[in-house]
């Protein structure tokens, strides 16, 4: 069942209305997992980072033993061509996919220059309103590292793990999870990096293999630089964020959400996180 609405998908050289099918069952990545994605976010009639986007999807699919076939600069191409098709005050997500076809003698390991799947998907899904927050519990459920899974890719296969994270977290009456690493401090949520703010200094875990450090993640960062601010990404533990004065996370489909709760630990939505939002749009409306 999609998620969004107003679907229309790019698959073998056009574009097509509606959610059509893409995968046949003796895909490699259809049971044997060989699928990647990225998601790109196309709002008030701007694409933010697109192309970093579709150049992250293709080092994805490289992790992942896939051969990408379509250049990020084509790829953005391909994508604006899909989204004339939707108003220019549509919210739309942008999710480029990659999968292989074929798997070597062993049928496991994706055929070495194989054949691959590739199709973009253009969903219609509303950005949260900004009076929209979250709260965060702990979850029993950790971030891998490299040994275990292709962290260092956007791949479908990790997706379950963060699924029972949320899970978890929903169950308990939280909208989300703090997630730790294999150390058992904060790595992200279950579903975007994270921010926390003390004393005006903004600092975020340093990225350690363990999760993927995102292209909205980078963004912020570079802007609150930009403006002045003090950023730090080092290692943080639980009872750092119990003592934040504010938390956000950060990702593609809602770029800043608020956190108002760490299990027992309120927050007000802050200043700093306000003012990361704004800096967000003010920088997508002059360069994104």
């Amino acid at each position: 069942m999609a998620t969004g609405t107003q679907i229309r998908t790019y698959f073998e050289g056009q574009w097509h209305d509606g959610d059509i099918p893409v995968i046949r069952g003796a895909d490699h990545g259809a049971w044997l997992g060989s699928n990647v994605f990225d998601g790109a976010r196309y709002v008030h009639g701007l694409a933010p980072d697109l192309l970093a986007h579709c150049a992250r999807v293709n080092r994805s699919a490289e992790a992942l033993m896939v051969t990408p076939t379509v250049q990020p600069e084509d790829m953005v191409k391909i994508v604006w061509d899909g989204l004339a098709a939707h108003p220019k005050d549509a919210a739309v997500y942008i999710r480029p996919m990659y999968w292989a076809l074929d798997g070597d003698s062993t049928a496991i390991v994706p055929k070495p220059g194989g054949d691959t799947g590739f199709a973009i998907c253009l969903e219609a899904i509303p950005m949260a309103p900004d009076s929209a927050s979250t709260t965060l519990t702990r979850t029993r459920f950790r971030r891998p590292v490299m040994e275990d899974a292709v962290v260092n890719a956007k791949a479908a296969c990790l997706y379950p793990n963060n699924a029972r994270m949320l899970a978890e977290a929903r169950a308990k009456g939280f909208g989300n999870a703090l997630v730790a690493d294999a150390m058992g401090n904060v790595a992200e949520s279950a579903t975007a990096n994270v921010f926390m703010v003390k004393d005006g200094t903004v600092l975020t875990p340093i990225p350690n293999g363990t999760f993927l450090s995102g292209i909205t993640r980078a963004r912020h960062i570079s802007n609150l630089r930009a403006d002045g601010a003090d950023v730090v990404e080092t290692v943080l533990t639980f009872d750092d964020f119990h003592a934040a004065d504010e938390i956000f996370l950060s990702g593609n489909m809602n770029k800043v959400t608020p956190v108002t709760a760490f299990d027992d630990t309120q927050y007000q939505v802050g200043p700093v996180t306000r003012h990361v939002r704004e800096l967000y749009w003010e920088w997508a409306r002059s360069e994104g």
